[in-house]
């Protein structure tokens, strides 16, 4: 029946989609010749050369959202209080504006209502969104319960010989893998509303075919209590759609070897959906209705194109904007021997009178049990730190639930309430979410787990085999000429015409006498030295690059230099909420002795990442620094999120500043963005320096507020305005709860708060700090209302030293190779164009 959905709409009057429409004109019958335009005969194409195997997991990692859509739709809004304007980010009108707004990609089997050959005629039939394959049935449920999701007419691959849980298929139901519809750009997913009341949204809107009313500032007075709030925090309100969130809403991009003409316009063609989108501004959408000076906008949209905190929501209060991982030739990525790993392993069966914490058996399901063990395994070293590392498929499966899958049943009472101050009550701090509770409580999570065999086939197929620079520049000759063709020795040719002669051949010896003891994956000890190595050789075991160009080691952060505060990132660590995701082994690593701000339970490392396609992939480093800025220039103006991070050597904004680069994944766009990053990479000194600061004041009320009830004149209540240029990340990394504790103790035992504090400060400023921190209580409790104001004049010290990372030039580090003759240089840069 999926295959089948042209014709669920093929020749379907539209009438019957929805009583909403009954204003609008209504379309006619649509022909099949006009639907097939907008069908997923596209997306199923991509298929082509997978197993049955490869293929499920290719349909779960582009369109299941596995009942995050709740998430979304409320957990997220009401448990965080930040605001997601679905709408903003989806509307149809701005279909053409949508990459470089947002960095979406529009899904090529969608359009706007009103174009040609689109089924639906106006917006009023979509409620304003794209109108997508499967909407025929999906808006007919709109505001009606019993959708049939098309997730139940997934085919399952055959499970793999031996399984354990087999030979029957005891898998749970396809229908808990939750698909959706596409709301028009991929990975985002979008679910009637059975709770949606057609009339209310027409009074709040004026029409159907918008939703800008719910958007709409409750009171456009400066000093209303109310100024900041809208509707989409308003419960009573239902919008029409629930939105959910695939795999491929941060891991699905252009292809670099055969981009669209029109980023706007792409086709199945140019997506690939293991890259990472480099453009995607994730932050950004996830705190869209949030006002630009708002804490949770000042802090998060700082991000940079093509990266995301994934610690956002289960907050460590480490502020660590990370890029999308690369899913590169995995097959060849190094695993590690002998990791002592607890986690849960397929079982036949249960010990009589075993602990369900220990061991459990499905109900229902014969022979199709999990055990809870402590063994020595072989793993990858997964993330920036090396985290998730109990097993590939373990990793998968913690993406799903990081995207919000089961967040009621298992995940949001392990999270901290930022707002929870007492160190006794629940959410005062993390605790370890618990697999075998979630995998007995969460039907959605069984949904994914029973099926992680297949998307890990997905993640090491060729989808995410190598985009090399050669191959794309063929792709463009035989644009051209059909039989043109351009092999390694041609793009070798033109490097030396660009960076020297014989600069490709020089950086490979450059790279081996001074990158690959980092940046290669076979050690010498297994295939020679380095200087006679051919890094471009295929194994002949797999038909995939040999060399996976990253050694994937973990590097002490003081070493490699970079932006520490993703080496800082806490939520592995034992007692927090990733617990069961990290080894063991993992959390043995000793502390970085040169990082001053805590760095236990294995934290303050970076691995050494594979430089496979570095072309493809610039700007560099795990935040994207290490190269020009990219900017969307969105045509909207209200949409341009694009704030200069450079600064001047006393850290203040820095005039005439170099300008951002728009967005262009074309093949020489993305080439021009890889030398310039190449050049600030290895010539440390000519980096202008990236602190990101607040571009606007914050403004934030504290305490109760107090209003009179005729003109809101407050009567009682403080309010405390964070200037702007304050340092983005110091503001998200302030560990307030732990601030609020010393408050009490430099009152009631200031020598143990200065003894804690030496152990990370040193003596000399912990006293200081100890003094600073009594003379605020001090004033505190002698004179109350200036709460406020005692805190503001001590804002520098408080953020900095009760800040998880200190860290602020984001540009910094790997200064490795700065002393290489220019020559050299541009021979290693010639050379890395070939990997």
């Amino acid at each position: 029946m999926r295959r089948a959905l042209v014709s669920v709409w093929c020749g379907f009057s539209l009438l019957a989609i929805n009583a909403a429409a009954a204003e609008a004109p209504l379309p006619g019958k649509v022909s099949a010749s006009t639907a097939i335009a907008y069908d997923e005969s596209g997306f199923y194409s991509g298929e082509a050369g997978l197993t049955p195997s490869q293929r499920a997991g290719r349909e779960i990692w582009y369109k299941a959202a596995a009942g995050n859509d709740r998430f979304h739709t409320y957990v997220f809004q009401q448990r965080f209080g930040v605001l997601i304007d679905w709408y903003r980010v989806l509307r149809a009108d701005q279909r053409d504006d949508r990459f470089k707004t947002w960095g979406l990609i529009n899904d090529p089997s969608c359009c706007v209502p009103g174009s040609v050959h689109c089924p639906a005629k106006s917006y009023e039939e979509t409620f304003g969104f794209d109108w997508c394959p499967g909407d025929a049935a999906l808006l007919q449920s709109v505001g009606k319960s019993g959708y049939l999701d098309p997730a139940c007419d997934f085919k399952d691959a055959p499970l793999a010989e031996g399984d354990v849980h087999g030979p029957n298929d005891q898998r749970q139901s396809p229908c808990d893998l939750a698909f959706g519809t596409s709301t028009g750009a991929l990975g985002l997913r979008k679910f009637p509303n059975p709770k949606f009341d057609l009339e209310q949204w027409r009074r709040l809107n004026g029409k159907l075919g918008t939703w800008e009313g719910y958007n709409k500032k409750l009171n456009a007075q400066p000093d209303a209590s109310d100024r900041q709030t809208s509707h989409l925090s308003d419960p009573s309100i239902e919008p029409p759609f629930r939105i959910g969130m695939a795999c491929g809403a941060c891991h699905v991009a252009f292809d670099p070897t055969r981009p669209p003409k029109d980023p706007a316009h792409p086709q199945w063609d140019n997506i690939m959906g293991l890259l990472g989108n480099q453009y995607s501004r994730i932050a950004e959408i996830m705190v869209s209705g949030m006002g630009k000076n708002s804490l949770e906008w000042q802090v998060f949209s700082h991000a940079r194109p093509g990266t995301t905190d994934t610690s956002a929501v289960p907050a460590d209060q480490v502020n660590n904007p990370s890029s999308m991982n690369a899913l590169l030739n995995i097959k060849q990525r190094p695993l590690f021997n002998n990791e002592v790993v607890n986690k849960w392993r397929k079982a036949k069966a249960c010990a009589a009178g075993e602990a369900e914490t220990a061991c459990w058996c499905e109900p229902g399901k014969k022979a199709k049990c999990w055990k809870k063990s402590l063994q020595s395994e072989a793993v990858h070293h997964l993330l920036k730190g090396g985290e998730d590392s109990i097993g590939a498929s373990e990793a998968l499966q913690r993406v799903f639930i990081n995207l919000g899958v089961c967040a009621e049943q298992c995940w949001v009472n392990h999270l901290t309430d930022l707002r929870q101050l007492d160190p006794q009550q629940r959410n005062f701090g993390q605790t370890p979410f618990d697999i075998g509770q979630c995998r007995r409580d969460c039907a959605n999570f069984r949904a994914i787990e029973d099926r992680l065999p297949n998307l890990l086939d997905f993640v090491m197929s060729a989808e995410g085999g190598t985009s090399d620079l050669q191959r794309a520049r063929e792709n463009i000759a035989q644009a051209k000429n059909p039989a043109a063709r351009y092999d390694h020795n041609d793009l070798a040719e033109d490097l030396d015409k660009e960076f020297g002669r014989g600069a490709v051949t020089r950086g490979r010896l450059v790279f081996a006498e001074n990158c690959a003891r980092c940046h290669s994956s076979i050690p010498e000890s297994v295939d020679g030295p380095f200087k006679h190595r051919d890094f471009l050789k295929v194994s002949d075991k797999t038909g995939l690059r040999a060399d996976w160009m990253g050694n994937d080691q973990a590097m002490p952060v003081s070493e490699v230099g970079t932006f520490r505060c993703r080496a800082l990132h806490s939520n592995h660590m034992a007692g927090h909420v990733w617990q069961e995701y990290g080894s063991d082994t993992l959390r043995a690593r000793v502390p970085d002795p040169n990082v001053r701000e805590p760095g236990d339970g294995g934290r303050g490392y970076y691995r050494n990442v594979s430089l496979l396609n570095a072309w493809a992939h610039a700007p560099f480093m795990h935040n994207n620094a290490m190269g020009p800025e990219l900017c969307g220039a969105a045509a909207n103006a209200q949409n341009e999120f694009y704030r200069s991070p450079y600064v001047d050597e006393k850290g203040a904004a820095l005039l005439n500043a170099p300008a951002c680069w728009p967005y262009d994944p074309s093949v020489d766009g993305r080439f021009k963005v890889y030398k310039e990053s190449m050049r600030q990479l290895l010539h440390p000194k000519e980096r202008v320096t990236k602190i990101t600061k607040l571009d606007q004041d914050i403004i934030l009320d504290l305490g109760p507020q107090v209003f009179d009830s005729q003109d809101e004149k407050k009567l009682f209540g403080f309010t405390i305005a964070v200037p702007k240029g304050t340092n983005a990340g110091l503001l998200g990394n302030f560990q307030h709860k732990q601030f609020m504790l010393d408050l009490a103790l430099s009152k009631t035992q200031p020598q143990q708060l200065e003894s804690k504090l030496a152990r990370t400060l040193g003596k000399d400023k912990a006293s200081e700090v100890t003094v600073q921190m009594r003379a605020i209580t001090d004033e505190v409790l002698r004179e109350p209302a200036r709460l406020i104001k005692t805190l503001s004049k001590r804002l520098p010290l408080v953020l900095d030293v009760y800040s998880s990372c200190a860290a602020d030039v984001e540009d910094a580090g790997h200064r490795f190779g700065e002393d290489l003759p220019e020559p050299d240089k541009q021979a290693l840069t010639a050379f890395l164009a070939t990997l």
